[in-house]
């Protein structure tokens, strides 16, 4: 476990951003073996229909991811505090809460998903194939919240480590499942989903087995599970505007969606190409961002107030340097990677991708402040301000679908993101300026108290 209140911030801060690299890399490369098998075993059809699932995927699973993250900053202030007993507290109220939070969302889902697929002006063509894999996903959220809540809370306390080795393991049995289920046993998109599923349960069940073999602070017992109304208010307050604010973001990606839908199967499956391009390029931005709110969680617990402004200068530096570079990578290479996925053929899909690429790719410098800041505030306790600018992403992605879509096509709704990531900041920036002044002000009451 790695303690982030001690040692160089820069160091710290980088050697837990590293495990959380290779973990986002192979959670990605979940979605990397359902795109590439299903594009080259299935055809171009069955890759649109699981492209055109992928904003409903944000919305829900999104909220979920959102959900737990802000459940285990209650953990990480708690260990940062050196709370022992808080730790575990924290953990129990954590599992009452997630548990109940997956039966709600996994009914509600389902009910809604295929009038949602109808609204979104899913082609025809590819709408029951959608159907199919978006509900088998659904079906599994009870999977994605074990790991997400275990994981998650590991890193709560330092261990950035684990989470990977275990996703690793979920990674392997997925692509050894979805080669059996859509080459042996034709299974189709719906085997692709269902590998998912049972690969995310596998590293669930692995995520659970070390809490309960190698890590005391978050080992509950049956009586630490009793309903503590204050304590669980305290983990909704940090939850639940997390995971609205990524459901929020995900319905400004919804109504793009549809206005991509109206452009044809070649763009659907150009955008689902190329976003897989873009989530890995992205990896490290994102990962620094996570770090952060771990970092801001431990030295706000420990009182460490000067300790946090150092780490976030640090961790801007060090991201929006991975921002430059991973876009200059995007834009002069992203073809061949989307190659993988439609082969050298399909000629207009890769037209469509190296404008998706141009638009996002030049920009990566402003989601790497982006990803920073929102973290770090939800770090210290800020839930609002995150919400407020996820608002801010959902009009600016909306404003790109109906404004910019008809006129310009698909490159209009490549530069929804970067519309989004602005809007984003100009929300949060006078905030974070709040922030800082005020954790300058308590650093001065502690030195004065000292």
């Amino acid at each position: 476990m790695r303690d982030l209140t001690q040692g160089s911030p820069a160091k710290q801060i980088l050697f837990f951003t590293i495990p959380l690299v290779i973990g986002n890399l192979f959670q990605q490369l979940y979605n990397f073996s359902d795109t590439l098998i299903v594009g080259q075993t299935l055809g171009v059809k069955a890759l649109a229909a699981v492209g055109a699932t992928g904003s409903i995927m944000f919305l829900i699973l999104g909220f979920v991811q959102g959900f737990t993250a802000g459940l285990s900053i209650i953990t990480a202030q708690r260990y940062g505090a050196r709370d022992i007993a808080g730790v575990r507290k924290s953990m129990a109220s954590t599992l009452l809460v997630s548990a109940i939070t997956t039966i709600v969302v996994t009914i509600a889902s389902l009910v809604i998903v295929y009038p949602l697929l109808k609204l979104m002006q899913t082609p025809a063509e590819i709408l029951n194939q959608a159907f199919i894999f978006i509900a088998i996903i659904l079906a599994g959220i009870f999977a994605t919240m074990g790991y997400n809540v275990t994981a998650n809370a590991l890193r709560a306390v330092g261990d950035s480590r684990s989470p990977l080795i275990y996703l690793i393991i979920g990674m392997i049995a997925n692509i050894i499942l979805e080669l059996w289920f859509i080459l042996g046993l034709k299974l189709g998109v719906g085997g692709a989903a269902l590998a998912t599923v049972l690969a995310q349960l596998i590293s669930t069940v692995f995520s659970f087995w070390h809490i309960y073999k190698y890590s005391p602070l978050l080992q509950v017992s049956r009586s630490d599970l009793k309903w503590d109304s204050k304590d669980i208010r305290i983990h909704l307050h940090a939850g639940l505007p997390m995971g609205f604010q990524s459901s929020i973001i995900a319905i400004g990606a919804l109504v793009l969606q549809g206005a991509l839908n109206t452009l044809g199967t070649d763009a659907v499956a150009a955008t689902t190409a190329a976003q897989r391009i873009d989530q890995v390029a992205t990896l490290p931005l994102m990962s620094f961002g996570i770090t952060m709110a771990t970092f801001a969680a431990q030295n706000y617990g420990a009182k460490q107030f000067d300790r946090i402004l150092v780490g976030v200068k640090q961790a801007l530096f060090m991201s929006m340097g991975f921002g430059l570079f991973m876009g200059i990578i995007e834009i002069l290479f992203g073809d061949l990677a989307v190659m993988l996925f439609v082969g050298s053929g399909q000629h207009e899909v890769l037209n469509l991708a190296q404008q998706y690429f141009w638009a996002n790719g030049a920009f990566y410098y402003i989601l790497s402040a982006l990803f920073i800041i929102r973290y770090v505030l939800q770090g210290l306790n800020d839930a609002k301000t995150p919400t407020y600018a996820g608002i801010a992403e959902l009009i600016m992605r909306t404003v790109a679908a109906v404004v910019l879509v008809g006129p310009f096509g698909f490159f209009g709704a490549s530069l929804a993101n970067v519309l989004a990531w602005a809007g984003s900041l100009v929300v949060m920036i006078p905030a974070y300026r709040k922030i800082v002044k005020n954790l300058k002000q308590q650093t001065n009451v502690s030195i004065a108290e000292q």
